[in-house]
């Protein structure tokens, strides 16, 4: 059986190999349609987040009955298009939860005391100096979360330990979460107007799509924050870059952007045609919050530490075992 690797690092290789005793292809690139060929017999095909499966791509690959992706969510996949064909499709349900907890924290903290500001004053003007760099205790302010299944609770926890007050909403409440740590759901738009720092924990789906927009990102109390680990296409980006610049929004820890595929291809894009103008413009406006003094924005690494990446590997090696095993697992 065929199986290849796409989006793999070099030093990943061996530990996957070492998981799985089939011969496994490696690519340290996305698949496209430019390197499908490097697929091609290939009966299972393994992604992460940049490789976008669409229709196109499921028809160049005739043998394909598997498709792992090695992340929890799969937006970046036709998985509609793949049943169809009937092509089995599975992801990693759970791996990160308290990995991008704690590294939502780390943003938030960042943010509250000026922990960046207080680097470049030191390291670049050459500043031991706390002029400027007061920052904001977290106890006793109010956490809105959007989304509370697994990286949502474990925010919550968190939270809790630093004695903050929290609301939270959610299309299925967890009443026993909410008993035992004291909090209540309410809906976005009350979240959002009594929150002092508002952070996202949903999976992305086209029904969401810029679920904070210039329809309601006004209902934000001044002041408040934005921190979002969740999927760039939750913000609307045109309304969070005017938010930021009139002072409305204190700041933002960003650890996605809507237009992050295309920021790796931005040469591409300027050869692409006109369907591509409204991406270029958020590619713009993506780089104008880049570069604003009050926003932290991390390329996609919330869930980018060695525990969460070696139970990635594991379940996905085991999701191809599985399989080959006719018992599928984690199918989505």
């Amino acid at each position: 059986m065929k199986i290849v690797f796409f989006e793999i690092r070099p030093e990943e290789e061996s530990l996957i190999s070492s998981l799985l005793k089939e011969d496994c292809v490696f690519v340290k690139e996305k698949l496209t349609k430019e390197n499908i060929n490097l697929a091609q017999d290939a009966e299972v095909v393994s992604v992460f987040i940049n490789s976008k499966i669409d229709k196109e791509i499921i028809d160049s690959l005739p043998n394909l009955k598997l498709i792992t992706t090695r992340s929890t969510g799969f937006d970046h996949i036709d998985v509609a298009y793949a049943k169809e064909k009937n092509i089995k499709v599975a992801n990693v349900p759970s791996y990160g939860s308290v990995t991008v907890a704690e590294f939502t924290f780390a943003l938030i903290l960042s943010l509250s005391r000026k922990i960046f500001e207080a680097k470049t004053s030191v390291l670049e003007k050459q500043r031991f100096d706390i002029a400027n760099l007061q920052g904001f205790d977290l106890n006793g302010k109010t956490l809105g979360v959007i989304g509370t299944g697994r990286i949502g609770q474990n925010v919550i926890k968190v939270a809790s330990a630093f004695d903050m007050k929290i609301l939270a909403t959610d299309v299925k409440p967890n009443t026993e979460l909410a008993s035992r740590f004291s909090f209540e759901y309410t809906d976005l738009e009350n979240l959002l107007k009594n929150s002092d720092i508002v952070t996202l924990h949903v999976p992305y789906f086209t029904e969401n799509k810029h679920l904070i927009n210039s329809g309601n990102i006004g209902l934000i109390k001044n002041g408040a924050y934005l921190i979002n680990t969740a999927r760039g296409e939750l913000v609307e980006t045109d309304a969070l870059l005017k938010a930021l610049s009139s002072g409305q929004l204190a700041g933002a820890g960003l650890d996605v952007l809507e237009a992050e595929r295309e920021l790796k291809e931005e040469a591409g894009l300027l050869v692409s045609g006109e369907e591509k103008i409204k991406d270029i413009k958020t590619v713009l406006e993506d780089h104008a919050i880049m570069n604003m003094p009050n926003v932290i924005v991390t390329p996609h690494i919330a869930f980018f530490s060695r525990e969460a990446c070696d139970e990635i590997y594991k379940t996905t090696a085991q999701n191809i075992k599985s399989f080959i095993e006719g018992r599928p697992e984690n199918l989505i």
